[in-house]
């Protein structure tokens, strides 16, 4: 948990609070004054505001905080599994589980600290997990904030185990927009994708970007390391990068899902978009002793 290379007298730019539940929550803050929220519940990025105060990620009205429920809205990890491709509960249990901050990780590059604040969290299976999932590994989380405002996620997956395990990851990311009809998504054009609304059907992208009139629920696969959102009302554009998440998840539930969601208003779907950087279609493999890293990189980019 570090401010790292910033003057002594922003030592305070990281600090570890309690929300109303008793949760530990650890806020980040860059000398501009831009911030990030990460629960230790989940692991998960609840906020994520630029200097002017403005909020990026959108988190539902009704959204629970109290475990063991799962926040709707931010950024709930999920691992080790995507959505209900497999014996797990929905989106794996990563989200679920209290994380601890670790004081002394493994280095990363230089890179990922200059200049930035950051936490590493830490997830280790419990004996519960371990019945469910009989695989022994450590995840390590390094959530940072860039002095020009940006947010990134390191994950670093290590199988601890004496065999080999295979594990479907997303970082389920809730943008704050708009208004749905005002947003179009570009990066995805010509790429073959399952639509989770046809069992899973392939399609290919023919559009030149994607713009939304109706529920959506789709894995684009293989794309690019570089996928944009461009808000056409608010004049500004989130940009995705990320490096080991060859796919990429887009989610809107529309009206109809969302009236049938307990911790989501049923409006709230034109306020908010899902585009995940992910990797699912092809579950990463990791022999014992292997490590996996995977970023993902948020920038927000305002149009005149």
């Amino acid at each position: 948990m570090k401010d790292s290379g910033a003057a002594s007298d922003q030592r305070a730019a990281v600090e570890v609070t309690k929300d109303r539940n008793g949760i530990e929550q650890v806020v980040l803050r860059n000398p501009r004054g831009a911030s990030a929220k990460i629960s230790l519940h989940g692991g998960q990025a609840l906020s994520w505001r630029t200097e002017r105060g403005e909020e990026l990620l959108f988190t539902s009205a009704k959204a629970i905080f109290k475990p063991p429920h799962a926040v709707r809205g931010g950024i709930p990890i999920c691992f080790p599994q995507f959505g209900n491709r497999g014996s797990l509960e929905q989106h794996g249990f990563a989200r679920n589980r209290s994380w601890v901050i670790d004081d002394n990780p493994p280095p990363l590059k230089p890179s990922d600290s200059q200049g930035k604040v950051y936490v590493d969290l830490l997830l280790k299976p419990s004996e519960e997990d371990l019945k469910i999932w009989p695989h022994s590994f450590e995840f390590r989380l390094r959530v940072s904030l860039a002095a020009d405002g940006n947010l990134a996620l390191i994950s670093r997956i290590r199988n601890i185990n004496c065999k080999p395990f295979s594990f479907s990851i997303a970082y389920h990311t809730y943008f704050a927009i708009s208004d749905i009809s005002e947003v179009r998504i570009e990066g995805l054009e010509t790429l073959d994708y399952l639509d989770n609304l046809c069992q899973r059907e392939r399609f290919t992208e023919q559009g030149d970007a994607l713009t939304f009139e109706s529920e959506i629920d789709r894995v684009y696969l293989s794309s690019s390391d570089k996928i944009a959102i461009l808000d056409h009302e608010r004049k500004r554009t989130f940009v995705v990068h990320k490096e080991g998440l060859p796919d990429v998840v887009v989610w809107n539930p529309w009206e109809r899902k969302s009236k049938s969601m307990a911790d989501f208003g049923d409006e709230e779907y034109r306020h908010m978009l899902c585009v995940d950087g992910a990797a699912i279609e092809k579950p990463i493999t990791l022999k014992p002793g292997e490590e996996w890293t995977g970023r993902l990189e948020l920038s927000l980019v305002h149009s005149s």
